[in-house]
């Protein structure tokens, strides 16, 4: 089992940047796919990114490409989320997940497909 723990999130002017970290306990972190969903009020759970295993390989929803950036660092048990250009449509409560199972390769993972996820961290996006 992990426990995510997410940080980073905030109040930030539309056009700003952010950037979310999440860091995880147990010694099987490498062994998992890593990936953030978010939550606008109102509105269905949206995954917005995922991260191969070896970082190597990473996924956007349309939503996010090209303005957000997803990243591991395995010596740190940690997963970042850099997003630019921020919108006011991107505030929502920002998850961090892991799948433990690989439940798909060489695509965004949906929300429904992670094990494990964090409490949230708030970001809004003022006009």
């Amino acid at each position: 089992q992990v426990q995510l723990v997410e940080s980073g999130g905030g109040l930030v002017q539309a056009g700003g940047s952010l950037m979310l970290a999440c860091a995880a306990s147990g010694r099987t972190f490498r062994s998992y796919a890593m990936g953030w969903f978010r939550q606008a009020p109102g509105k269905e759970r949206e995954s917005i990114a995922s991260i191969s295993t070896t970082g190597g390989h990473t996924y956007y929803a349309d939503s996010v490409k090209g303005r957000f950036t997803v990243s591991r660092d395995s010596t740190k048990n940690t997963v970042y989320l850099q997003m630019n250009s921020l919108k006011p449509e991107d505030t929502a409560v920002y998850y961090c997940a892991a799948d433990a199972t690989l439940s798909g390769t060489n695509r965004l993972l949906l929300h429904t497909e992670y094990d494990y996820w964090g409490r949230g961290t708030q970001v809004t996006v003022s006009s």
